[in-house]
């Protein structure tokens, strides 16, 4: 098939275009309303298709008879798995870079930017609807030059346009459309838009839209550059211009009044807040878990732990395979978008560690693991990377796409794997039935508390327990069997940081070799996308690593790799995080407290970033600020890391006062940064185990403490790295305890039982009432 197409390709480049268009017997790349490609650019074209591995399909409708694609454009020449989903599309698409803007600056067009990612559901559907259809893609190819970004890939490119897309309409969102001038400058937008006018009640479709833009570049190109020049002022001022900064960190009242706003805001009776749709991120687990540990405010425990019990319970929980989709479309946790992100799953397993850790209840302990496990089995790539995510869409029997149909259950399937008398105990238990809550099938949950499901079936709670126990491994190999929905297998450098934190912190939790050695076999391929001269790589896929590093990657994988050390007791993962955060100080730092989205050498793009919110993911600066707490600690009270933080949180004091729920991971920091830090230093001798007193650690929770394992011998260079370790040694040749707070320690100690009395020594707030 390849070597047809590579033929049509070049012989296609030099026929006259109207050779080439859509009645095309030969097939190939050539595009209706296009240019004819250069012989040098068929060539490329053919020679990438002939490169893609095998069982290579391409992700299109218009084929030929023989299985090859009869239009290929430029984007099967980038490694995107975004990307090379628009390959094969009839769109004579552009990957982001120079070359598309000169032709539109050489043509005289407007460019048409879109922006998605490969697991985004309604990015799929624009793309079927439109990017496919040969009379939209002809009109498109004939009047602007478009081009396709990897979200992903690109999150500099996004927040630009984003920024102006929520200027322009007030909302954002994926596909992102915008139009621009050669110049790159936005001046109209939107997200997604229905290909026809009529189509699902829309008044006006993409062409209709595009016949509108085309004549207004046309007719009013100085009105449109005026209107460009505005928008890029208004995305300048809005990424680079923080509101009043300060020359001090916020005090941690801040912190009391944004957890207020979340108990107003509490859905009582489904966890979250009274909202839909619902993302794990909307409500901060993590920091009101770390307010309840501060003040004792019983409530701030309650909706933390009401909203992870919400959400294991519900739709958005894969019951079967373990981890969590994107986010619920209701107020239920029922109903999610079924695409799973990596990211997602690391905070969420960070969450219910952490609540594990504060409640000791063992339920959250086994959603922990049962994240940790599906990421091990099925988002891990063979050199120990994790892949991004998984789509929304699954391949059905029609040969469409169908949202979440790998998920769902009908009872006959139930009962067909299970047998009668447990697909009724697993499908009550489950909430499976006839008709379903989704496309007439039922997505799993868990609707009833166990014991209702054990009274209503005459059971007892363990009859029902061991056979929903017996089930899952049955139902899941039967799901396995279907038709997967498809895996974006890039590894992108910042949500491996993120999972490596939850691996490593998991590991040292729940004593779990296999976890450590996940989180270190993915520590060491993230650090081969470092290299001195030229910085962090963002993206890796198989072999080549691409694509600079933002804020993000250098944050995220900082916190990891001082994660690992926890973990790990190895001084090299210190090392690592030292080296990058130079590299970051070197790079990205705004004089005035915090750090840019991109290096001060890398593209110049409209705006350069000063990241100043959290959203599904923490922001770069938040991440950053609590690294540099973490590293003062360890560096033994370092002075100038800790005023770098209070100038990051100066520098964000104004957009906090202004917006402080949007900033919740930045007071995660603040909360650590107005703390009593612990410090814990284990020092063994030769041969010598620190396991007894790290069993007496791993149980609690201690958002305020660091921790240093240093063996004998080697204690020496430890010290080098860690000056915390100063003067402490293994006393008696036993491993020896030092429990300390700013630099003031208690007597060291080689008694376990001393050492727990040690650690309980600090006083505790009494708990209120949650009402």
């Amino acid at each position: 098939m390849k070597g047809i197409l590579q033929t049509a390709v070049v012989s296609c480049a030099l026929a006259p275009i109207a050779a080439c268009g859509v009645s095309s017997a030969a097939g190939g790349s050539g595009l209706p309303g296009a240019e004819t490609p250069t012989v040098e650019l068929a060539g490329a074209l053919a020679a990438a298709f002939d490169a893609q591995p095998e069982g290579y399909e391409p992700r299109t409708h218009h084929l030929h008879p023989d299985g090859s694609p009869r239009f290929t454009n430029r984007l099967i020449l980038e490694s995107s798995p975004y990307l090379l989903q628009h390959a094969h599309n009839p769109v004579n698409w552009y990957p982001w870079g120079d070359e598309a803007f000169e032709t539109a600056r050489r043509l005289g067009r407007p460019v048409l930017l879109s922006i998605g990612y490969s697991t985004c559901h309604w990015c799929h559907v624009m793309e079927r609807e439109s990017f496919e259809d040969l009379e939209i893609a002809g009109f498109l190819n004939q009047h602007f030059v478009a081009i396709k970004v990897d979200r992903e890939e690109r999150p500099d490119v996004d927040a630009v346009y984003m920024s102006a897309v929520q200027m322009i309409t007030g909302r954002g969102g994926w596909p992102m459309t915008v139009w621009l001038t050669p110049d790159r400058k936005p001046f109209f937008g939107g997200t997604y838009f229905v290909a026809r006018d009529g189509d699902r009640g829309s008044a006006t479709g993409f062409l209709t839209l595009l016949d509108r833009v085309r004549m207004a570049y046309a007719g009013s190109s100085e009105d449109i550059e005026a209107a460009s020049d505005r928008l890029t002022a208004a995305v300048r001022k809005h990424l680079e211009e923080l509101p009043r900064p300060t020359d001090v960190a916020p005090p941690p009242d801040v912190i009391d009044h944004t957890v207020a706003l979340f108990h107003e805001n509490f859905d009582a009776v489904w966890g979250g807040t009274r909202r839909a749709p619902k993302f794990p991120s909307t409500v901060p687990v993590r920091l009101l878990m770390r307010h309840y540990h501060r003040t004792g405010n019983a409530r701030s425990l309650a909706v933390a732990t009401r909203t992870l019990e919400g959400m294991a319970a519900g739709g958005i929980h894969d019951q079967i395979g373990g981890g969590f989709h994107r986010y619920s479309t209701d107020a239920q946790w029922l109903v999610p978008h079924f695409e799973k992100m990596l990211y997602d799953n690391a905070l969420l397993a960070l969450a219910y560690l952490e609540a594990f850790q504060l409640t000791g209840r063992p339920d959250f302990e086994s959603v922990t693991r049962s994240i940790l496990d599906y990421v091990a089995r099925e988002m891990t790539s063979p050199d120990g990377g994790f892949f991004s995510a998984t789509d929304a869409d699954s391949p059905a029997p029609n040969g469409h796409d169908e949202e979440g149909l790998f998920f769902t259950w009908t009872p006959e399937e139930l009962e067909q794997v299970l047998g009668d008398g447990a697909a009724g105990v697993v499908g009550r238990y489950f909430g499976v039935v006839a008709g379903g809550n989704f496309e007439g099938r039922s997505i799993l949950h868990r609707p009833e508390p166990v014991d209702a499901t054990a009274q209503a079936l005459g059971l007892t709670e363990a009859q029902v327990l061991a056979a929903v126990s017996d089930a899952q491994p049955r139902l899941y190999a039967v799901r396995s069997k279907r038709e997967p929905p498809l895996l974006d297998d890039k590894v992108i450098t910042a949500w491996n940081g993120l999972m490596i934190s939850a691996f490593a912190n998991a590991a040292r939790a729940f004593d779990d070799r296999s976890y450590l050695e996940a989180a270190g076999r993915a520590g060491d391929q993230a650090w081969k996308n470092f290299d001195a001269d030229s910085g962090l790589r963002r993206v890796r896929r198989g072999a080549r690593a691409y694509n600079p590093g933002v804020l993000e990657d250098y944050a995220f994988l900082i916190a990891a790799f001082l994660d690992l050390y926890e973990a790990a007791s190895d001084p090299l993962w210190l090392e690592r995080a030292l080296i990058l955060q130079a590299a970051l100080d070197a790079g990205f730092s705004v004089p005035g407290g915090g750090y840019f989205r991109t290096a001060a050498s890398g593209e110049a793009l409209l705006a350069r970033e000063l990241p100043s919110s959290d959203g599904a993911r923490p922001s770069g600066n938040s991440v950053a600020a609590l690294n540099l707490l973490r590293l003062a600690e360890f560096r033994g009270g370092d002075d100038a890391l800790r005023a770098r933080a209070d100038q990051l949180f100066g520098a964000l004091a104004g957009r906090l006062s202004d917006s402080p729920a949007g900033l919740t991971e930045l007071q995660v920091a603040l909360d650590f940064r107005h703390a009593r830090i612990q410090e814990v230093v284990l020092v063994t001798p030769p041969g010598g185990s620190a396991a007894v007193f790290l069993d007496t650690l791993r149980p609690r929770f201690a958002p305020h403490q660091v921790l240093i394992v240093a063996g004998e011998p080697g204690l020496e260079k430890h010290t080098e790295i860690v000056p915390l370790l100063e003067g402490k040694t293994a006393l008696d040749g036993k491993t020896t305890a030092y429990v300390c707070e700013l630099g003031v320690c208690q007597l060291p100690t080689t008694d376990p039982a001393t050492f727990a009395e040690q650690l309980l020594s600090r006083p505790h707030p009494t708990p209120t009432d949650p009402s």
